[in-house]
C-alpha cells in the first residue's frame, strides 16, 4: 500500500505549495474598470456596508433609495481620488468594522430617517470606504480607473438591494431585511473586536 502511494507524494506536495494571495485589488486581467467590479464584489468589508445601506434606504422610501444611488458612488469616487491624489494614509482599521456595525443597527432597528439624513450616511459611508479603496490603489501602485468600476457596481447594487425593499408589502418581508441588519451588525461587532484584539497584541 506505502509503495502504491509513493509516486503520488510529489503531486500532493505541490498542491500543498499556496500561490499569491492578493486582500484587495483583484487582478481580473480585463482591465482597471474589471478589476473594480470584481474588487467590490469580492470584498465583503465594502460589499456588506453598501449592501445594508441599500436596505436602510429601501427601509426608508423611494426618495431615500433615489438620493443614496447616485450620492453613495459619487462619494465613494470623490474619496478614492482624493486618497489617491493626496494622500496614501487610510482610515484606521475599525473603521470597516464601525460602518458596518452602525449601518446594519439602523437596519436592524428600522429606523426612520429624512432622505437627507440617509444621503448624508451615504456621503460618511462613499468618503471613508472610497479612501480606503484610493488608499489601497495608490499604495500597490495600481490604476486609479478602478475606482471608476467600483462605483459602477456600487450604483447596480444599491439600485437591487433598496429597490428590493421598496416593492417589500408583506409585514413578515420587511422583518427578514431587518433581520439581515442584524447579521450584517453582527458581523461588523466581530470585525471591531479582532481589529482591537489586533491592536493590543
Amino acid at each position: 500500500m506505502m509503495r502504491r502511494a509513493l509516486p503520488a507524494l510529489p503531486g500532493v506536495a505541490l498542491l500543498l505549495v499556496p500561490a499569491a494571495a492578493r486582500a484587495h485589488l483583484t487582478d481580473t486581467g480585463l482591465g482597471p474598470i474589471y478589476d473594480g467590479i470584481a474588487h467590490l464584489l469580492l470584498s465583503f468589508d465594502d460589499l456588506l456596508p453598501v449592501l445594508a445601506l441599500g436596505l436602510l434606504a429601501g427601509l426608508n422610501g423611494a426618495a431615500a433609495g433615489r438620493r443614496v444611488l447616485f450620492v453613495l458612488p459619487l462619494a465613494w469616487l470623490c474619496g478614492g481620488i482624493a486618497a489617491t491624489m493626496f494622500a496614501v494614509a487610510a482610515p484606521p482599521a475599525g473603521a470597516t468594522a464601525v460602518s458596518l456595525l452602525a449601518l446594519g443597527g439602523l437596519t436592524a432597528a428600522s429606523a426612520r430617517l429624512s432622505p437627507a439624513m440617509v444621503a448624508v450616511l451615504a456621503v460618511l459611508l462613499g468618503s471613508v470606504h472610497g479612501w480606503l479603496n484610493g488608499a489601497a490603489i495608490a499604495l500597490a501602485g495600481r490604476d486609479a480607473t478602478g475606482l471608476a468600476g467600483i462605483a459602477a457596481t456600487i450604483f447596480v447594487v444599491t439600485a437591487l438591494a433598496s429597490a428590493l425593499v421598496v416593492s417589500l408589502r408583506a409585514p413578515w418581508t420587511r422583518i427578514a431585511v431587518r433581520v439581515a441588519g442584524s447579521w450584517i451588525a453582527a458581523t461588523g461587532l466581530l470585525m471591531l473586536g479582532w481589529s482591537l484584539r489586533s491592536a493590543a497584541f
